[in-house]
């Protein structure tokens, strides 16, 4: 699993960082960043992602908005994508599921269980 290379999209800066550091801190090596949703989609085709984790409120192009769009492309519709969040309703997690992300995590939140939630998505897909 640790040669996934995984871009984090939040417009906070800081919290980009700690979610790169905690990433980092389990053994994931390669992390890549976005600001927004269109930012990650130029990041996607740049370098070639394979796993997105994203949080659902930013400007420009938010996380379920930037998730429907990666759903429309053939070469993204099997990519993994958890939205990482502080929205917690059951309503949000069910809006997010249907949109295509494959899991939910709410902020805050350990470096060990963001490290299980991408393992369940990575075996959940294959």
């Amino acid at each position: 699993m640790e040669s996934l290379k995984i871009l984090v999209v939040d417009d906070s800066p800081t919290m980009r960082r700690i979610i790169s550091a905690q990433l980092k801190q389990v053994g994931f090596s390669d992390v890549g960043e976005a600001e927004n949703g269109q930012h990650a989609l130029q990041e996607l085709e740049a370098r070639k992602f394979n796993f997105v984790l994203t949080d659902w409120n930013m400007p420009l192009m938010n996380g379920l908005e930037f998730i429907q769009e990666v759903r429309t492309r053939e070469e993204y519709k099997d990519l993994p994508i958890i939205v990482v969040t502080t929205r917690n309703a059951r309503q949000d997690v069910i809006v997010a599921l249907k949109a295509g992300a494959n899991n939910f995590v709410t902020k805050p939140f350990s470096p060990n269980s963001l490290n299980e939630k991408i393992k369940k998505v990575m075996q959940s897909v294959g």
